[in-house]
């Protein structure tokens, strides 16, 4: 996904050598963006000793206090305003991952020949420290968090970041030469990528997502391929040997392959043989644990759980270390993570559940009946494929939609024969609706299957509103 996109000196590790002139100082930065990933782009290119302006639409009052930790350092604050205007004079736009490569900011900077680069990109010239990254579909979350997990158990820093809320320009800021930074990463990130050089890389999975910002299919995976794009051959590309379109991407890919899957035996790789995680690279092989050993429940887990073993074991992390973080790393939050039990009811948090293929796989994690919330912001995706997975698993007896996208479900469920709907206006009537239609021995499942921006600032707000109402009840 050559965009050309990108500004600064090519460099060994991203970042500058010890004692060589810093490339940005003094240069003129405008940032267009400031959620998490903006705020740390700025700080980070003040310490570098850039000329930062910061740009939103939104006016500074709707930030609250979260521009605050900017006040002392000198910024000029270009807010409420598309930012245009202040492209004038600048000598580099630094994009967030919110705003598209075709916002008309980014046109009007590239008809002024003003370099364009996006945060991850920035920030991966300037942290220092060895570069793993995950992107995929599903799973990215929590596959890095693990992966940190490994590396902390093996002595090192792990510096977990991306697109996880802890964006690498923070990251970048606190790493060092001997420090692990492990990337979550965006199809929206890779959008701006064009040296982003990780010595490991993951795809975990490629499924229908966020077409109504790539458009295609095509375009969408493309952008997940060009993760491996500035790898050489002494690092390692890592895929799904289980999903077609990730063995596809192996071929021409310059770094060397490495497979996982739960299904199969692979050449090299991780791979599942009489119940037990293989690992295998080269000629070397080795025995890692059960498969029943690992606590995050879940075939889909299962898949996470061998990549993270695949990518730690092609950097050097013993096998007893991926062992003990298999057998104790207990999850993230907002994925299928348990929130209480009240009256015989559990009650479970998969807001980060976003998308089709993601509620497929909490859908198929399900053990008892299970009345479930369904419905957010509508990201041009069919529905079709969750309804058909539901109508094959007799444990989903309700569904309570919400927000935009509660008609396309009702008309994927009620198309292939489900009628156990109801609507509610707020995820509080969701909540209530769900309890009074769960027996007791039953779940109530928060996978809604969309992004959440219709009701709430992120998957994150939209889990812990669920935590609160739950917790609230008597």
């Amino acid at each position: 996904m050559q965009n050309n996109l990108y500004f600064g000196t090519q460099n060994k590790r991203h970042c500058a050598a010890e004692g060589a002139a810093n490339p940005w100082a003094g240069k003129k930065v405008l940032i267009v963006g400031m959620a998490r990933s903006g705020i740390a782009a700025a700080q980070l290119l003040c310490r570098e000793g850039a000329a930062v302006t910061v740009n939103d639409m939104k006016p500074r009052e709707s930030f609250g206090e979260k521009l605050d930790v900017l006040n002392d350092l000198p910024i000029s604050f270009r807010l409420g305003e598309d930012g245009i205007d202040a492209l004038a004079g600048q000598d580099l736009l630094v994009i967030s991952p919110g705003v598209p490569i075709d916002a008309p900011v980014v046109k009007a900077a590239m008809e002024r020949k003003i370099p364009v680069t996006g945060e991850l990109e920035m920030a991966s010239r300037l942290a220092k420290g060895s570069l793993v990254a995950v992107t995929g579909t599903n799973g990215k979350t929590t596959t890095v968090s693990l992966l940190g997990a490994m590396f902390e158990a093996a002595g090192k820093v792990a510096h977990v970041c991306g697109n996880i809320g802890y964006p690498l320009s923070a990251a970048a800021m606190e790493s060092r030469y001997d420090h692990v930074i492990v990337a979550e990463v965006s199809s929206f990130q890779l959008e701006t990528t064009e040296t982003f050089h990780p010595l490991t890389a993951a795809v975990l999975n490629v499924t229908e997502d966020h077409l109504n910002r790539h458009g295609t299919m095509e375009v969408y995976t493309g952008l997940k391929r060009h993760i491996f794009d500035a790898q050489d051959e002494s690092n390692f590309a890592v895929l799904n040997g289980d999903d077609p379109i990730c063995r596809q991407m192996a071929e021409g890919l310059k770094g060397r392959v490495l497979f996982f899957s739960r299904l199969h035996e692979v050449d090299q790789g991780a791979f599942v043989r009489d119940g037990q995680i293989i690992l295998r690279i080269g000629s070397e092989e080795k025995a890692v644990c059960g498969v029943d050993e690992i606590r995050i429940p879940g075939p889909h887990n299962l898949e996470n759980a061998l990549a993270a073993a695949a990518m730690a074991f092609s950097r050097g992390v013993p096998t007893p270390v991926i062992r003990q973080a298999l057998r104790t790393f207990p999850g993230v939050e907002h994925r299928i993570e348990f929130t209480r039990e009240l009256d015989g009811v559990r009650y479970i948090n998969d807001s980060k559940g976003t998308n089709v293929d993601s509620t497929i796989k909490a859908v198929q994690s399900m053990k008892a009946p299970t009345v479930m919330i369904l419905g957010g912001y509508d990201k041009h995706v069919s529905f079709d494929p969750l309804a058909e997975e539901i109508v094959k698993t007799p444990l989903i007896e309700h569904c309570v939609l919400i927000g935009v996208t509660a008609p396309q479900i009702e008309a994927a469920l009620r198309k292939a024969g489900y009628t156990a709907i109801r609507h509610a206006a707020s995820m509080q009537e969701a909540v209530e609706t769900c309890r009074s239609l769960a027996k007791r021995g039953s779940n109530v499942l928060l996978s809604p299957a969309c992004a959440s921006f219709d009701m709430f600032q992120d998957y994150e707000q939209r889990g812990r509103v669920f935590k609160e109402i739950v917790g609230k009840m008597q």
